[in-house]
């Protein structure tokens, strides 16, 4: 059997080598400013939200965007200070009875009674924890090595998140457009139509589901907020909050919120436990079939296994910030697999 040798150019190996390389500092780069990226992603969501208001305005205003730009950011700025003033005194109240809560339930915990008793008669969890004192002291138990320093750190790193947030979601409201013709008027006439077509598309596809997102993730936090309230479960503008911004997750967001509302009210009494599971199977039935068909039906146009396997796929690369993402990717993608498809049987027949 005769031998077959195969020889490569130097000059291939080195190109070779040279893909491989960019590739890896590619993804280095892209590893290492992570959270840039995220907060890119977030001012994407929020510019997508705010730019149907914006283009309304724009033509209000006689096409000068900077004015409408402004002054729905402005809008919406407001909106949220007014919201805070309305919560955020409730919240702080809620969470210091709830730290004004937490040495009785620690002195219920220790002696084996109320409804948390369990995790001492059952699991000798508070036995745990003192031997676990014992050995290595507070610092090993609750990780308080530097938490004085890390706190710091957080605050200031929300803080220049949000001012940064703010700023890019402007400058994108304000040049969007700017871009999205810069880029087309490098094409040809032909092609330039055509790439207009697949923006319009992905815009209302991408921008429909942020929009109908954010909506059923306030549907779900006011509602829970209510039924919580009428159930006297404690901190209830809290876990109304906590279920909106877990309900932006699609698909698992609900489930998960319900979970973690179900196990606080089932603390407060039975009944309330058994209201509020009984509140999220029905509010998961009316998500499912009424609200999100109504959303990705008529924007992103996915089927449900093609959604799961979307969300699953963007979890698992990037946590909760992929399974945002990953619908209007997904969406996104499919808008420019129909348009190639359709210009190749146009090709094909012609």
């Amino acid at each position: 059997m005769q031998e077959r040798l195969v020889h490569f150019r130097p000059r291939t190996v080195f190109v070779v080598i040279g893909i491989l390389l960019a590739v890896a500092i590619t993804l280095k780069v892209l590893w290492i400013s992570r959270h840039v990226l995220a907060w890119v992603f977030i001012a994407v969501f929020l510019a997508l939200a705010l730019n149907p208001a914006v283009d309304r305005l724009e033509r209000s205003y006689g096409g000068r965007r900077g004015l409408a730009t402004g002054t729905v950011m402005l809008a919406a700025i407001g909106a949220i200070a007014a919201i805070g003033a309305l919560f955020i005194p409730t919240l702080v109240d809620q969470v210091s009875g709830f730290a004004h809560k937490v040495p009785d339930y620690l002195d219920d915990l220790t002696k084996g009674r109320g409804r948390l008793g369990f995790l001492q008669t059952k699991y000798h969890l508070v036995d745990k924890a003192r031997e676990a004192l014992q050995q290595g002291g507070a610092k090993k138990l609750f990780g308080l090595s530097g938490t004085a320093l890390a706190v710091t750190k957080g605050v200031i790193t929300a803080v220049v998140a949000t001012v940064t947030i703010v700023f890019m979601t402007f400058f994108m409201l304000l040049e969007g457009p700017a871009w999205v013709e810069r880029f087309l008027g490098l094409l040809q006439a032909e092609p330039r139509r055509r790439w207009r077509s697949v923006l319009r598309d992905i815009y209302r596809t991408v921008g429909g589901y942020v929009t109908g997102n954010l909506l059923i993730s306030l549907i779900a936090g006011v509602s829970t907020g209510i039924v919580l309230l009428i159930m006297g479960v404690p901190y209830a503008v809290a876990l109304g909050l906590v279920v909106a911004i877990l309900d932006l997750i699609p698909l698992a967001g609900a489930t998960i919120a319900g979970v973690i509302i179900a196990i606080v009210a089932f603390l407060h009494s039975i009944a309330a436990g058994i209201v509020v599971v009984a509140f999220f199977v029905v509010y998961q039935q009316v998500e499912n079939h009424l609200l999100q068909p109504v959303v990705y039906g008529r924007t992103v146009q996915l089927s449900p296994l093609a959604v799961l396997i979307s969300v699953l796929i963007g979890a698992e690369l990037a946590g909760v910030l992929g399974a945002l993402a990953a619908i209007p990717v997904a969406g996104t993608l499919q808008v420019v697999l129909v348009d190639y498809l359709r210009h190749r049987r146009a090709a094909a027949t012609s």
